[in-house]
């Protein structure tokens, strides 16, 4: 789940920030150095969402939901996977007054100890046989918490990217951060498809499925001190200084320019739609519907994560030549055309499942690679930093939070097509808010 970069007015080379920082002090920032905090600490959140996810389809409904059908058990795993979207922009308000308050830091030292707790603390989790409810009640908490957490990682970093990037470069710095999707998968992905593979049904969920939620807090604590060292660098201070990215309280946001908030949420929406559709929502479907193994499916997700990333990459160069909003508005068009297929496909047994998922990651990979921040240039300087990561929180939240829900109920009930609906709204919602977008810009010059 990424935070997204901004795409604003020319702005120096990022090389001549850098120097300007070092005319203050000895303790330097590189573009080099941010490139690897921003793919680190996406990468790390990524992984704890997906971790949750493939757990929420493979455990979670045998573990807490022995009670009822797989269906309804894997449905209601998926409602409590939504939880996070629900907290997230409640995060993001008390993450953004922390941070006025005691800095930088502090805030997302919190955050990220909160997330790797939460996660660590699932690998904890009792089972219904043994402890009812409570360990259901367990589960909500921690996911919530999750989802707070999430909230406060927003550090600025593939802002600063992208606004200190040249003007003919802004797509190819803008995607740096968006490759952490695919890493998080890969490595979530990966985990559990080797311990599924390796153990026994029984041994798996007793204890096997546990291990990925330990290796997140370990990689919680590796990403805290990559993204700190920059953080807490006067260098990197300044810079966010001379780039006017400082919190402010999210009410002032809203109440000045929650306008620009919505358009930013919806402009990304078709991507963020796809999203789960391509990772989570598959699995789940051909687990129930499909007599194709679950270590298939995963592998086949690996393979298509690393064609993501290398989608994403190419969106740097296509924005760069074709305009970010164009090549998101392009690729809202060839989503629509792909929900066409998407009951064809996942209909089609184990070849139409495959060609699902890698079409599904290349499409993802495209658009994605550009869908955060397209066009926060619409905020005043002042609430640009703040106003980015509400964006952000709301296109997950419309977009992705409730996807893998509201895809197998309304597919288990109606069929596919039903999945077809919900991807052509993300496109229709996309191409309507960068119509809105561009009217506004219009209008204004």
């Amino acid at each position: 789940m990424s935070s997204p970069g901004s795409a604003v007015l020319p702005t120096p080379g990022f090389e001549s920030s850098v120097s300007l920082a070092r005319a203050h002090t000895d303790e330097d920032v590189t573009p080099g150095e941010i490139a690897v905090g921003v793919i680190i600490g996406r990468s790390s959140e990524y992984f704890d969402f997906f971790v949750f996810g493939i757990a929420s389809v493979l455990v979670f409904p045998s573990l807490l939901f022995p009670f009822l059908s797989r269906l309804d058990g894997t449905l209601m795993a998926f409602a409590i996977f939504s939880l996070a979207f629900v907290a997230r922009p409640v995060g993001t308000a008390i993450s953004m007054a922390v941070q006025r308050r005691w800095g930088r830091g502090t805030k997302l030292t919190l955050s990220l100890f909160l997330l790797g707790a939460c996660t660590a603390g699932m690998a904890f989790l009792p089972s219904y046989a043994a402890v009812g409810s409570k360990a259901i009640a367990a589960l909500i908490i921690l996911r919530i918490g999750q989802g707070l957490a999430l909230g406060g990682t927003w550090d600025g970093l593939p802002s600063l990217l992208a606004m200190s990037a040249p003007k003919e470069r802004r797509g190819w710095f803008a995607m740096i951060g968006q490759l952490g999707a695919p890493v998080g998968f890969v490595l979530a992905a990966g985990l559990f498809a080797y311990l599924y593979s390796s153990l026994t049904v029984t041994e798996f969920l007793d204890w096997g499925w546990r291990y990925p939620f330990f290796v997140a807090f370990a990689i919680n604590v590796v990403a805290l001190f990559a993204r700190l060292r920059l953080v807490v660098g006067q260098s990197y201070a300044e810079l966010l200084q001379q780039r006017e990215l400082q919190p402010v309280s999210v009410a002032q946001v809203m109440r000045d320019e929650g306008g620009n908030v919505l358009i930013g949420a919806f402009a990304a929406l078709a991507s963020f739609a796809l999203f789960h559709l391509a990772t989570v929502f598959p699995l789940s479907w051909i687990a129930m519907y499909s007599e194709q193994s679950l270590s298939e499916v995963l592998s086949v997700q690996i393979v298509g994560a690393f064609l993501a990333a290398g989608a994403i990459m190419l969106s740097g160069w296509l924005a760069d030549r074709v305009g970010r909003r164009n090549l998101l508005g392009s690729m809202a068009v060839l989503i629509g055309l792909f929900s066409f297929a998407t009951p064809w496909l996942l209909g089609g047994g184990s070849v139409g499942n495959n060609v699902f998922l890698l079409v599904g990651f290349v499409l993802l990979g495209l658009s994605y690679g550009q869908a955060s921040g397209t066009v926060t240039a619409n905020f005043s300087a002042q609430y640009r930093y703040t106003g980015a990561a509400l964006s952000a929180d709301l296109a997950w939240l419309l977009g992705a939070g409730f996807a893998p829900l509201v895809a197998l109920g309304l597919s288990a009930k109606f069929g596919l097509g039903a999945v077809s609906l919900y991807l052509l709204s993300g496109a229709v919602c996309t191409l309507a808010a960068l119509r809105i977008n561009r009217l506004i810009e219009q209008r204004e010059s």
